[in-house]
């Protein structure tokens, strides 16, 4: 069993950058390949960033060069840097990771962009 916990959402301007946290449980983190996922209203949930064990990070198209993941294994704490936001990256952000064939998911962190 893996929890996961999100923090770091709000509402931001146009432009503005957030940073978004999620804290793993467990002993094993810096086993886990981590994703974030975003699911915006009416919207099926997609991936936006990985990241693996050993650090290689991959990116949706639409956020490629604003945003990034990374991770602090001492800390079991996986982060994406959102910088230029726009209001089309409003939506409720979820961590996720699969751990020996399940899947496990945050409670999700709501980001909305708006002036």
């Amino acid at each position: 069993q893996v929890q996961l916990v999100e923090s770091g959402g709000g509402l931001v301007q146009p432009g503005g950058s957030l940073k978004l946290a999620c804290s793993a449980s467990g002993s094993r983190f810096n086993l886990y390949g981590m994703s974030w996922f975003r699911q915006a209203p009416g919207k099926q949930r997609v991936l936006v960033a990985g990241i693996s064990s050993g650090g290689n990070t991959n990116y949706a198209d639409s956020v490629k060069g604003r945003f990034t993941i990374s991770r602090d294994n001492a800390k079991n704490t996986v982060y994406l840097q959102m910088n230029t936001l726009e209001p089309e990256d409003t939506a409720v952000y979820y961590c996720a990771t699969v751990v020996v064939g399940n899947v496990y998911w945050g409670q999700g962190t709501q980001v909305t962009v708006s002036s």
